[in-house]
């Protein structure tokens, strides 16, 4: 499935995303008619909306990469004036029922997690958003070692959940992912495996990227090198 607007290849994407490079936020909005937010606290999607637009991509918060035909997840990170990024990045809710038969081959995140196009952004508060940079962008399917880190990782918080232990998963388990509530608010709520089979209510689970996995993708891209565990 493609749009006029979505790149037909990977080249095109590059190019567009190259393109970005260097322009404010401000500058991309003004360019589509946007209106920049002054901030970000109530607007917490909108840079992500924004270069989608500006790239073409197409599934939004659907569980599948953003860029289908071209089998890419695209993931904007704000980063702080060292290159370093300010947030783990969000990766796709987790299931918390039903996941017999599930395994990390067949699982969202790890098809997300094939071909990712990261777009770094200036992310220091101190910089109004019209004024932040886009940096260059950096296509990246990981290695190995980062895969097996990564299936890892998922498979332990997947036992957890086949276990009704969900409860007991804090954002410290795992070592490049982890599980952390994502909901509107504590007071949403979902169903996941309680004690003995039974059913529970929990928050809502997504899967999350830990800084220093990003920033040993980001400081590779760049020349530097990091350990990518967080340890």
């Amino acid at each position: 499935m493609t749009t006029p607007n979505s790149p037909k290849t990977i080249d095109e994407l590059m190019s567009r995303a190259n393109d970005m490079a260097g322009l404010t936020l401000g500058q991309l909005a003004d360019s589509h008619g946007f209106i920049t937010p002054v901030n970000l606290k109530r607007d917490k999607g909108w840079v992500g909306q924004l270069i989608e637009h500006e790239l073409g991509a197409l599934a939004g918060s659907r569980p599948e990469p953003d860029f289908l035909h071209l089998g890419i997840e695209l993931k904007t990170i704000p980063v702080d004036k060292n290159g370093k990024p300010i947030e783990t990045t969000y990766v796709t809710v987790a299931p918390l029922i039903d996941i017999q038969g599930l395994t990390w081959e067949t699982s969202v995140v790890c098809h997300k997690l094939q071909t990712v196009l990261w777009i770094p952004i200036q992310g220091d508060r101190d910089i109004p958003v019209s004024q932040r940079q886009i940096g260059s962008p950096i296509l990246w399917r990981p290695n190995e070692e980062e895969l097996a880190l990564l299936k890892q990782d998922w498979e332990e918080i997947m036992e957890f959940i086949a276990l009704g232990q969900v409860k007991q998963l804090t954002a410290r388990h795992g070592e490049v992912l982890q599980l952390r509530p994502k909901g509107a608010n504590s007071r949403s709520v979902t169903q996941s495996i309680g004690p003995n089979g039974s059913t529970q209510m929990t928050n809502p689970r997504g899967f999350y990227l830990k800084i220093p996995f990003t920033q040993s993708i980001l400081s590779r891209a760049f020349g530097i090198y990091t350990q990518a565990t967080s340890r």
